[in-house]
């Protein structure tokens, strides 16, 4: 029985070696950003600043690239949609020519659809060297998408209805 009372205390110092040290706990009170009220709303943007010269000039030049690519893709839809309506049967010689014809339709949209990819990477650009966008130059990178998006959904339905009537 002897041999029990040194493993007694082994078993008592090991487990005293393990309790911490008693210090000041951290509180559960409320701490300061936590009394802010999410709700509230900000009075101002951060960045409040006019839109950039240089990336106005950017897209006024990219927005008018997509218009006069619209210019250029009109006659050549127009031709297109001809043909295409007086085409006969798949696989014939009006039907072929009414496809090339489709297919200069879909070249002359190039500029329209380079000037919508050149407005995104512009703000994909944008984000990644400086980390954000002021409110400004993103609201003119939006309008001017929007704008170029519109003309780029308008020339995609032209397609799509003459890929319909030549049964694409």
């Amino acid at each position: 029985m002897h041999g029990v009372r040194p493993l007694t205390l082994l078993a008592f110092a090991i487990l005293a070696a393990c309790a911490g040290p008693r210090g000041a706990s951290p509180s559960l009170q409320p701490r300061a950003t936590e009394t802010i009220d999410p709700r509230v709303p900000v009075e101002a943007p951060v960045n409040n600043r006019p839109v950039t010269a240089s990336l106005a000039a950017r897209l006024q030049a990219l927005v008018a690239q997509a218009q006069s690519g619209d210019a250029a893709f009109a006659p050549a839809a127009a031709r297109a949609e001809q043909l295409a309506a007086s085409a006969g049967a798949r696989g014939s010689e009006s039907w072929t020519v009414s496809q090339e014809a489709l297919s200069a339709a879909v070249a002359a949209r190039a500029q329209t659809t380079r000037a919508l990819g050149d407005i995104d990477a512009l703000g994909a650009s944008a984000l990644q060297s400086q980390g954000g966008l002021a409110p400004a130059d993103l609201a003119a990178i939006t309008d001017a998408a929007a704008e170029v998006g519109a003309i780029d959904r308008r020339q995609s339905a032209r397609l799509d209805a003459i890929q319909v009537r030549l049964g694409l």
